[in-house]
């Protein structure tokens, strides 16, 4: 099937689409309408790109017809000028419209949970930690994205041993969704005296944020505690119980195995908002893990480099000797390491998905 079936079959399925999302029955259904939504914008922008390869390509079409036809050298010439200028286009305009044909991943549009923990390396690692956030927090902000801290835990000598986090702004997972892994670090610790280079390391998961109704939660069954918050912040921190704590009991629908899940947030001095923000987290880890055989499938079937779908595996080293990045994914590397650590990765990015496109487009026969 060429470019131009695949399209046609994407204009019906729009109409049908078009049609779904203004029937009562299904805006009654809030899950089938969300994701109904989601489907008409993706083929709303897979359309735009279309209908301009389409046009240029008709275009073309018509410029070589006067061309080879007309006996009029104005008309001719002009022909010649339009050729020139549409063929070239053509190629950029069909490779946009391939990308835009591959299947999306439906989590792509979500925003995110991230979490950073300090791995092996004591101190350094917790130290390192804290430079991927600050990585992370540069880079949101020149991208629109807005991070929240959930809850951390900081390093004896700087740094977290842990941190989580929510990101919201646009295609947050789908931009995201590579940096879930190990990053390795290379330098010399401040906290050593002989001036050896030492390897730490921490890691990074990225989990795209559960919409209410992905996910069902018996609230009964949830323990809740409130403890006083630590940290910054006056004399309302030692008076007001503001920080909660739920246990969950969640069975795991394909071994039935049950594991409680223990979420702690002192995001706010607002009891009735933290208790929400946790039962959002709650929601995420529900549904990362239910989906964690979703995503092992992918992987399996598909045995792509970028996008494994193990987080243990060991994605990046940040060697600061060489001021040097190697994304070992794709055997990417960079010697800008100044510049990547304040937020400078949209390159290491652009290529992981450039590289996942590009093995997608095979499986796909574009």
């Amino acid at each position: 099937m060429d470019i131009l079936e695949r399209i046609d079959g994407l204009e019906a399925k729009f109409h049908e689409v078009s049609l779904l999302i203004t029937d009562p029955s299904v805006i009654a259904d809030q899950a089938r309408y969300v994701r109904l939504n989601r489907e008409y914008r993706d083929l709303e922008r897979v359309l735009e790109s279309a209908e301009k390869y389409k046009k240029a390509v008709n275009n073309l079409a018509e410029a070589k017809e006067l061309f080879y036809n007309e006996s009029d050298a104005d008309l001719r010439e002009m022909a010649r000028a339009e050729i020139d200028e549409l063929e070239p286009q053509i190629p950029a305009l069909e490779e946009e419209v391939k990308l835009m044909l591959l299947p999306q991943d439906p989590e792509d549009g979500k925003n995110v949970v991230m979490e950073i923990r300090a791995g092996t390396g004591g101190d350094e690692a917790s130290i390192f930690a804290g430079d991927l956030l600050r990585m992370y927090s540069k880079y949101f902000e020149t991208h629109g994205m807005k991070m929240t801290v959930s809850s951390f835990s900081e390093g004896a000598v700087g740094g977290y041993k842990e941190i989580i986090f929510n990101v919201s702004g646009e295609n947050v997972y789908g931009t995201l969704k590579y940096e879930s892994g190990v990053h390795r670090v290379q330098r010399v610790p401040v906290t050593e005296t002989q001036g050896r280079v030492h390897t730490s390391a921490a890691t990074v998961a990225v989990l795209p944020e559960a919409d209410e109704f992905e996910v069902h939660i018996n609230e009964g069954e949830i323990k809740w505690e409130t403890f006083r918050s630590g940290g910054a912040g006056g004399q309302n921190v030692n008076k007001v119980e503001s920080g909660v704590r739920l246990r969950y009991n969640w069975k795991n629908p394909n071994t039935g195995e049950v594991q409680e899940i223990l979420i702690e947030c002192t995001e706010t001095r607002d009891q009735p908002k933290n208790k929400e923000r946790a039962l959002s987290r709650l929601r995420t880890q529900i549904y990362d893990k239910e989906h964690q055989k979703y995503i092992d499938d992918i992987a399996a079937r598909r045995k792509t480099m970028v996008s494994t779908g193990d987080r243990s595996a060991k994605i990046r080293t940040y060697n600061y000797p060489q001021g040097r990045i190697t994304d070992h994914r794709i055997g990417y590397t960079i010697y800008n390491l100044t510049a990547f650590m304040d937020g400078e990765i949209q390159g290491v990015i652009d290529a992981l998905q450039v590289a996942e496109n590009a093995e997608r487009m095979k499986e796909s026969e574009l």
